[in-house]
């Protein structure tokens, strides 16, 4: 579905390339997940995909990105943006509507979906994102939870290929950024939509990623099942990157010869670990 090969690029104000020779190749109906410093080129990768790099941020593009076969650079972004939806991370600027459903109306009827397609897909987006009670309320009576699912929502009912998501659940407790991730994962089985997600927690992504893409200083360090990449939790912390304890925790055992089972990836997983090497 996605294509990227030998990608680099330096904003036009910058000094040095934020992204540095990236080759990646992602499924189609994969659940990714990308992590890593503040600063690593984690955002820059995902705006290569969904067009908004060069389109809205110039600057030095070397290799090729392509999109189910269109290439993000020759394509126009409006033609991008009916393969790949996005949802940024400052929520309430992606707002434009002051009432959910017309949030939900306004890309469909800007990409001149057929009007008697639209009230199924407002539905459909509604229904797939569990806020069918909040059609008729305001965008700003909504609590950041609800405005994140209105968000990835309005983005669904035009049915992208693929879905990307800069740090969802930035502002979001525990809960809620369990249930946004369920969401996403469910959308993505029951569709066979790719989903891209940028984000700082590491144990939510590996609990729920096929594809787990650690950058660092422009450049992609790991990508893998969240076993294989989990299983560098040192070599992740000396990025900046913090594992689970849990995590750590067995891979340290793993060092020492007391355990040789996968890396694990939450508490669950470490207790039942545990149970095997004391018994």
């Amino acid at each position: 579905m996605i294509e990227i090969r030998d990608f680099s690029f330096r904003y036009r104000e910058g000094r040095e390339p934020a992204v540095r020779d990236v080759s990646l190749s992602i499924p189609d109906g994969c659940f990714v997940g990308v992590t890593g410093p503040a600063g690593s080129g984690k955002s820059t990768l995902t705006y290569a995909v969904n067009g908004i790099i060069p389109h809205c941020y110039p600057g030095d593009f070397y290799g090729a990105v392509t999109v189910d076969g269109l290439d993000t650079v020759e394509a126009s972004l409006t033609d991008v943006s009916r393969l790949v939806g996005s949802v940024c991370q400052d929520i309430d600027s992606q707002m434009v509507n002051a009432v959910v459903e017309d949030e939900i109306l306004y890309g469909l009827e800007n990409f001149a979906v057929p009007r008697d397609e639209i009230p199924a897909r407002v539905d459909e987006a509604l229904s797939s994102m569990g806020i069918a009670d909040l059609r008729d309320r305001t965008i700003d009576s909504l609590s950041g939870g609800q405005k994140q699912k209105v968000a990835v929502a309005s983005v669904i009912a035009l049915k992208p290929r693929v879905l990307v998501l800069d740090e969802p659940t930035a502002e979001l407790d525990p809960a809620s950024s369990v249930a946004v991730f369920e969401l996403l994962a469910r959308y993505a089985r029951e569709h066979g939509t790719t989903v891209i997600v940028v984000e700082q927690k590491i144990a939510l992504l590996s609990d729920y990623a096929d594809l787990l893409v650690i950058v660092d200083d422009g450049a992609i360090r790991y990508a893998g099942a969240p076993d294989e990449v989990l299983a560098h939790s040192e070599e992740l912390l000396a990025l900046g990157v913090n594992c689970p304890r849990s995590t750590t925790l067995m891979n340290a055992l793993a060092r020492r010869g007391l355990y040789d089972g996968p890396a694990v990836r939450n508490v669950a997983q470490a207790a039942a670990a545990c149970k095997e090497v004391l018994a």
